[in-house]
């Protein structure tokens, strides 16, 4: 089973760019759908973007469409969130997941490994 962390949070303003990297270790990251959730204080966890195995088939959330890009390197075993544009309300807790069945899977429940989260804050 794969393992997952996460790498490249931290705090910027409004409009500025982040790129998120989740580090994936174990023999399964290539058979694995990707992707990217968050959590913001007092909120459920949401979907922002996911990724097929192939990285070929993606999804994103429409609070996210045109401003995030997720990508993957089978080779380094590493999926990337390139955000720009960023927004005060994209402040959250980010995670990454795999899956093992074919994707990319909007639902939290067809994931079934989660990093431990890196943080993400953007100020106005």
């Amino acid at each position: 089973q794969v393992q997952l962390v996460e790498s490249g949070g931290g705090l910027v303003q409004a409009g500025g760019s982040l790129r998120l990297s989740c580090a994936a270790s174990g023999r399964s990251f290539s058979t694995s759908a990707m992707g990217w959730f968050r959590q913001a204080p007092g909120k459920e966890r949401e979907f922002v973007v996911a990724i097929s195995q192939s990285g070929g088939s993606t999804k994103y959330a429409d609070s996210v469409k045109g401003r995030f890009t997720i990508s993957r390197d089978n080779v380094k075993n590493t999926v990337y969130l390139q955000m720009n544009s960023l927004k005060p309300e994209d402040t959250a807790v980010y995670y990454c997941a795999a899956s093992p069945r074919f994707g990319p899977w909007s639902s939290a429940s067809e994931y079934n490994t989660w990093g431990q989260g890196t943080q993400v804050t953007v100020s106005s």
